[in-house]
């Protein structure tokens, strides 16, 4: 690894052999960080000639950023920032991102956003959650279609072991915060997404749209 494989910015140790090692650059995870050290750290990434993805990006912060980052782009439903070198070609396989309600969507869309930015092929199902399961039933031709699926739902998070049961692929689980008190902010959802007895169902972390998508790009690529 050259020069270590890092740049030590004394705050931070920016990993700039990840590109080498996973495919894709170092992540910036934005909360936490203050806006001159988020600064400080994208001119590194973007210095060493590599992709620029940040996740839970407030809006405050990207304008911030795009004053000395001009081409910098902001999804606002995922939070994601992001500058390519240049377009990625698309993966021929499909990954499906599916959501339970219409509060899930901010999580599913950093799901979705971050891997189209990565290069994966993506189309999105929202709002289609066990409540009214004929709405996803009636797309059991997309379903099937898939590569992978990602499944994102709060509440009690059955979606997941649901979707399971209906496709050949993986399903990657993200449980999320929505819900009402005995949700526990998404505990509920992520101890039945871990309790799946339906085989081939992998699940990150509360909230964590980022991570769901990075994995389903790894298995697409």
């Amino acid at each position: 690894m050259k020069n270590n494989g890092f740049t030590d910015l004394g705050f931070a140790k920016v990993d700039t052999d990840r590109l080498k090692r996973r495919g894709f650059s170092e992540v910036i995870y934005c909360p936490g960080k203050t806006r001159a050290q988020l600064k400080s750290i994208c001119a590194k990434i973007i210095g060493a000639g590599q992709d620029l993805l940040l996740t839970k990006l407030e809006k405050g912060d990207y304008i911030y950023l795009k004053k000395s980052i001009p081409r910098l782009k902001f999804h606002p439903a995922a939070k994601i920032g992001h500058l390519s070198k240049s377009p990625r070609a698309r993966k021929n396989g499909l990954v499906l991102v599916v959501s339970a309600g219409t509060c899930d969507m901010p999580v599913a869309e950093e799901a979705a956003v971050t891997l189209e930015i990565m290069g994966s092929r993506v189309e999105r199902l929202y709002d289609v959650g066990v409540a009214g399961v004929h709405r996803l039933m009636n797309k059991r031709g997309l379903l099937k279609r898939a590569g992978v699926v990602i499944v994102v739902a709060g509440m009690e998070g059955a979606l997941a072991s649901l979707v399971s049961g209906l496709v050949s692929s993986p399903v990657v689980a993200v449980p999320t915060s929505c819900g009402y008190g005995a949700n526990f902010s998404g505990l509920s959802a992520l101890l039945t997404m871990l309790n799946s007895c339906s085989p081939g169902v992998v699940t990150v972390n509360i909230d964590n749209g980022f991570g769901a998508g990075y994995f389903a790009h790894l298995i697409n690529k």
